[in-house]
């Protein structure tokens, strides 16, 4: 049995959890998140705990089991709290600046890098050389980091680039010089 999959989820006040067939809405002082479930799967809602069972032992069914736990439980943690990744910008000259709701960045490319945010997600810029995109939806929250980090990946010569917050950047070598 899958240890993360049959632990309960407990419903936090002031969230409001409704199952449609396979589509669950989670509803929070934050915002409303909705998702369509895996139909195999068994989600139950009673009193102010979701579980989450399994039909069989077979491998599908094993591997939706933790998986579908996980995200309703990124989706009870996302109304209540929120999500947040950190990038940092590593190179001379290398800023971010915040326009409305834009983002501007400056990262050695002959113009200006702009990212408009999706619906859900915003940008801060406490300092020119770190950015905080937030959100609700994990899952989104990451893939426009990643999509940031993505526009000037950290180098292994020098270490320059776009990097979350904590990442280690694996350095190289450089070429020596020929005797």
């Amino acid at each position: 049995m899958s240890r993360i999959g049959k632990k309960p989820i407990a419903i936090p006040e002031g969230v409001d959890v409704k199952l449609d067939g396979t589509v669950l809405t989670v509803k929070g002082p934050k915002g409303t998140l909705t998702r369509t479930l895996h139909e195999e799967v068994t989600v139950k809602v009673e009193g102010n705990e979701i579980s989450v069972e399994r039909p069989s032992d077979h491998k599908l069914h094993r591997a939706l089991h933790g998986t579908t736990r996980s995200i309703i439980a990124n989706m009870v943690e996302g109304v209540t709290n929120g999500f947040s990744k950190t990038l940092e910008l590593v190179g001379v000259g290398y800023r971010a600046t915040k326009s409305g709701s834009n983002l501007t960045l400056n990262v050695g490319y002959s113009h200006p890098v702009e990212i408009t945010p999706e619906q859900g997600i915003e940008f801060e810029v406490p300092a020119q050389t770190q950015i905080i995109v937030k959100g609700i939806d994990k899952e989104r929250v990451g893939q426009v980091a990643s999509e940031i980090r993505a526009v000037r990946r950290p180098e292994p010569y020098k270490g320059k680039g776009i990097r979350y917050q904590g990442e280690r950047v694996r350095r190289k070598e450089g070429k020596t010089g020929k005797k």
